[in-house]
């Protein structure tokens, strides 16, 4: 009886005590957000995006591929910088300007007559560099991100490092500048208000000459048409439409 009893009591005070934990427990899930310190408080950090910055300005590490010569078999893949920024004159276009290097190497041609042997180079380093200004248009988008295009038209220098030799030996563009154009846009993923994911996937248009004879003959300027992307940063700045 007395076992029965005792049993009967510490039964009823685990009891109590769950009782008494969940009902605590409750209370504190239950509580208003603002009650006692060291509450959690949700935040937004996207919830200030509003689209109706006036300046912005991006910077990314680029990869750029181009032929450095009407013949060359070989592209090259150049590494570089994009430097871009835009004047929102309105919600959906903007006036963009767009700044870009390249370096790299590039496989050689094949050419021949006089310039025969010249061509056993392997690698030599190659650079472009792109200057182009255009209108640029916001597309969809929402507080995660948009989609932009543009379109953008401006200049090209070409150069090849294959000193002492010259670029026909090696079946390169003479160093020169050339027109040129950027059409595609970005992908911006928004971080914060004034902060982005920068994301540019383009075609590049490039329209270089030469001075020497191709088998079969192509005509100069030689019309290129390649793939470029960067991918960096973007900061938009406080000023508002």
């Amino acid at each position: 009886m007395r076992l029965h009893v005792s049993l009967s009591i510490s039964l009823v005070a685990v009891a109590t005590l769950a009782v008494c934990s969940a009902t605590r427990a409750l209370a504190q899930s239950t509580a208003s957000p603002t009650a006692g310190n060291g509450t959690y408080v949700a935040t937004d950090p996207l919830a200030n995006v509003r689209y109706d910055n006036r300046f912005d300005l991006s910077l990314s590490p680029a990869y750029g591929h181009i032929k450095a010569g009407p013949e060359v078999v070989q592209g090259a893949d150049l590494g570089g910088l994009n430097l871009s920024g835009s004047y929102w004159f309105s919600k959906r276009w903007a006036v963009e300007g767009s700044g870009r290097a390249y370096l790299g190497t590039s496989g050689v041609g094949s050419v021949g007559g006089s310039n025969s042997g010249q061509n056993n180079v392997r690698g030599p380093f190659v650079s472009q560099y792109l200057f182009a200004a255009g209108p640029e248009w916001l597309g969809p988008h929402n507080k995660h991100g948009a989609l932009i295009a543009h379109a953008l038209v401006g200049g090209a220098h070409f150069n090849s490092h294959v000193y002492p030799l010259t670029p026909p030996g090696v079946g390169f563009y003479d160093t020169q500048f050339a027109p040129a154009a950027i059409f595609g846009g970005h992908i911006d993923l928004n971080r914060t208000a004034h902060w982005a994911l920068h994301i540019t996937p383009d075609a590049l248009f490039t329209r270089y000459g030469y001075t020497f004879a191709t088998v079969p003959k192509t005509a100069s300027p030689h019309n290129n048409w390649n793939f470029g992307i960067s991918v960096g940063v973007e900061y938009k700045f406080n000023k508002k439409r």
